[in-house]
């Protein structure tokens, strides 16, 4: 995994993952997969236009109380492209790139205010959390997913 230049109203994150798209695709929209390594509750269905919601915890440091969280489906290319807006300022979105013997996967969650201390926050707590936590929960989904 490697973090591109910094940009202040975006979180970049490029991440090999041993296996093929079709399983990494699986863990981005099946509910129960995506709670599993994002540990959100989540009606998502990739399909655009769909609203479903993310139940978050509160994270105080960022200035959220938790709760549910408004999501569409933007895009969704299966096995090449998932794009949700997230609350009502964010995107996030993720690129699969078959590479090898995986798929090489770009997630960019951008709509950060660099001018909001809270946003900054925001910013930090979750670019740490998509470049760790979160990375390594869904590499395990990932590991004991058939197929």
């Amino acid at each position: 995994m490697t973090a591109t230049p910094e940009d202040p109203t975006a979180i970049h994150v490029d991440q090999f993952l041993p296996h093929p798209a079709r399983k990494v695709w699986r863990a981005l929209t099946e509910p129960d997969l995506l709670e599993r390594w994002l540990t959100m509750p989540n009606d998502i269905k990739p399909v655009v236009g769909h609203r479903f919601e993310l139940l978050a915890e509160p994270v105080p440091a960022a200035g959220f109380a938790g709760g549910p969280v408004q999501c569409e489906v933007l895009v969704a290319d299966p096995e090449r492209e998932l794009s949700i807006r997230w609350g009502p300022q964010w995107t996030v979105t993720w690129r699969l790139v078959p590479e090898g013997r995986g798929t090489r996967l770009f997630l960019t969650h951008e709509g950060f205010d660099p001018d909001d201390e809270f946003q900054r926050a925001a910013r930090r707590i979750m670019g740490g959390g998509w470049r760790s936590h979160v990375r390594r929960a869904l590499e395990r989904v990932l590991s004991v997913l058939p197929g």
